[in-house]
């Protein structure tokens, strides 16, 4: 059986969880997420041009891209200046789709380009669901200096979007998940939700063992709570709690 949990937190707990705004002086939007040892660095940046595909149509984009620097785990990561790697691919798409489920890209002033880059700076399980839930400030407030400067009259963001993982581990289930409960899941699930209480996108796999609908439905009650903390703890760092 799985033992203490670090820190002797409890099973339905997260991990102490901070989010610091304003962290990059070159940065539309900067945030520095912690979800326990897991550190993340958010950063957002508007340019005013899109990609071709997307010339013409009058509307923006949000994207996001997602990279391990190399001291970030106990062996070093090496950079991916020789191609990306598939998992980072996936991950910043996820970032990207998460994002983009609550902006309103054809108010984001003309043909804009948002680009969220997610660092992270220290890994300790939930890379990338710590990154969207940062994510999120940083583009929240990258949009609002968007505003105050004249290029939109609202803050194209009209909903929050955050994101938590839940595990299986020695037979308990277990929010935000660390490394070392990560990498003993029997069950390992990451889900996002936006502040609807709507899923946004789920990602689960049987590391060990299938699991039933129940067992599927205890695993989403679970994130449900824990994002619903997620997104409190969003509308406080932005003074809107």
């Amino acid at each position: 059986m799985f033992g203490t949990r670090t820190d002797n937190r409890k099973d339905r707990a997260l991990r102490e969880v901070s989010l610091e705004r304003n962290v990059m002086k070159n940065a539309a939007g900067s945030c520095l997420v912690k979800f326990g040892d897991t550190h993340v660095l958010c950063s957002a940046t508007i340019e005013e041009r899109v990609g071709g595909w997307r010339k013409g149509s009058g509307m923006g984009w949000l994207t996001a891209e997602y990279a391990m620097l190399p001291a970030s785990t106990a062996k070093r990561t090496p950079r991916e200046t020789k191609g990306r790697k598939g998992r980072s691919q996936e991950i910043e798409r996820l970032i990207g789709r998460s994002l983009r489920n609550v902006c309103d890209m054809a108010n984001m002033g003309g043909e804009v380009t948002m680009t969220i880059d997610c660092d992270v700076l220290q890994a300790d399980g939930g890379t990338r669901t710590a990154a969207i839930t940062g994510a999120w400030v940083a583009t929240y407030d990258a949009f609002e200096m968007w505003r105050t400067s004249g290029k939109v009259k609202t803050n194209p963001l009209y909903g929050q979007v955050a994101a938590v993982s839940v595990g299986l581990v020695g037979g308990r289930l277990l929010l935000d998940l660390d490394y070392r409960e990560d990498s003993q899941a029997e069950i390992d699930m990451n889900v996002v939700m936006n502040a609807k209480g709507e899923f946004v996108e789920v990602q689960g796999t049987g590391e060990q063992v299938s699991f039933s609908r129940t067992r599927l439905n205890e695993m989403l009650d679970m994130a449900e709570e824990g994002i619903g903390e997620l997104l409190r703890l969003q509308r406080e760092v932005i003074g809107k709690e």
